[in-house]
């Protein structure tokens, strides 16, 4: 038979432990006690004592072979009164450690080793009715005690495991969100730059002739775009082949703020983009850090799809608010006919990821066609007084 690995006691355990093992040691005593004031045969003392001792040892085994302890001291309960007191703690470790099947197996054995005792030991007197359905409830008390243990141990087992899996539920939906979250600065920063990359390299296939200045011009422009796309793509692929650690405090690099639109509108300028920005938001310096970059990805994502699906058009920018009021922000530009073309393609899940943006800050957005033949890109984020 495999003798299972030693399990490590805690301080609870030994204490345990120990006032067991001194409870089977105080039965052995008081049964070898009235043993020597009954003057009972030295031979049988001696044999009580032993089998007594015996059991006395094997309480130290009983959380690794709780049936392995169990049936021994019951076989010993037959020939020994002292092994009948360590039975009792045999019992209630049964019915601590193992299934009610077993539970009713070891009792039952326990049960017939008490009439057996009467048969093999004419020393032992019958007990009368009183003491018999004392005995009877004393088993039972041992057994509703051990069993009330085991069912409040699994009720705790099952709580940490709850919380183990809530932990690790918390942990991967927090990843999750993570890359999420990377995925949508991937799209924002990455279409932004690859758009100006295409509008120019665009013009310098339709006007091969254009003059040198503007040539160098537009060439640096793909330069310093693709340039800064393959640095952001870096970083996105550094941090997802990493584990995304939710106590990472890794420093990131600076986000964008509000501070950075005018950067931004020029930027769209010098790819050919007719952009006039009005910022009208009270202590911009103190729109908190999450706030003022959503409204910077959302302006970069209204000027990406001007660019995009409109492109020479004018481009409105709009941005106020307040403490306490929230900030908004609205895109304008002409909506593109028909008949009009560009070159640069679109995955068409900016607007969405732009959406759930405002949602997780606690804002929302709309877009579409108004009556006055544009397309508007309107966002409210809010900020708390």
């Amino acid at each position: 038979m495999r003798i299972p690995a030693v399990e490590s006691r805690s301080p609870r355990d030994w204490a345990v432990d120990v006032v067991a093992f001194l409870l089977a040691v105080g039965f052995t005593a008081l049964a070898y006690v009235d043993g020597v004031e009954r003057r009972l045969d030295p031979a049988v003392l001696a044999v009580d004592a032993i089998l007594g001792g015996l059991g006395c040892l094997g309480v130290w085994l009983r959380r690794r072979l709780p049936v392995g302890f169990a049936a021994p001291v019951i076989a010993f309960s037959v020939f020994s009164s002292a092994a009948s007191g360590v039975a009792l703690l045999a019992l209630f470790t049964v019915a601590v450690h193992r299934r009610f099947a077993v539970v009713g197996l070891v009792t039952a054995g326990f049960a017939a080793a008490s009439v057996g005792s009467v048969v093999v030991r004419p020393d032992v007197p019958l007990p009368t009715w009183p003491l018999a359905a004392l005995g009877v409830v004393c088993v039972a008390a041992v057994l509703a005690t051990g069993m009330f243990v085991r069912a409040r141990r699994q009720l705790a087992g099952s709580l940490r495991e709850q919380a183990r899996r809530a932990d690790l539920e918390r942990v991967a939906q927090a990843r999750s969100q993570e890359r999420k979250r990377i995925a949508r600065e991937m799209h924002d920063v990455l279409a932004h730059r690859m758009s100006l990359v295409s509008l120019h390299a665009g013009a310098l296939e339709l006007r091969p002739d254009a003059p040198a200045a503007e040539i160098a011009r537009a060439a640096g422009v793909i330069r310093d775009s693709a340039h800064q796309a393959l640095e952001d793509l870096r970083e996105v692929i550094g941090v997802l082949r990493a584990e995304v650690d939710c106590d990472d405090d890794a420093p990131e690099r600076p986000q964008p703020t509000l501070a950075d639109l005018p950067a931004l509108a020029e930027e769209s300028r010098r790819a050919g983009t007719r952009v006039r920005l009005v910022s009208r938001v009270a202590d911009p310096a103190s729109v908190p850090p999450a706030i003022g970059r959503g409204a910077y990805r959302i302006v970069q994502e209204g000027l990406t799809n001007a660019r995009k699906y409109a492109p020479g058009a004018e481009v409105s920018v709009s941005v106020h608010g307040g403490r306490g009021d929230g900030v908004t922000v609205e895109i304008r530009n002409p909506w593109p006919s028909d008949t009009e073309e560009t070159a640069i393609p679109g995955a068409g899940s900016g607007i969405i990821g732009l959406a759930e943006r405002a949602e997780l800050a606690g804002g929302r957005l709309e877009h579409g066609h108004t009556s006055a033949g544009d397309f508007r890109l309107w966002a409210w984020l809010p900020w708390q007084p």
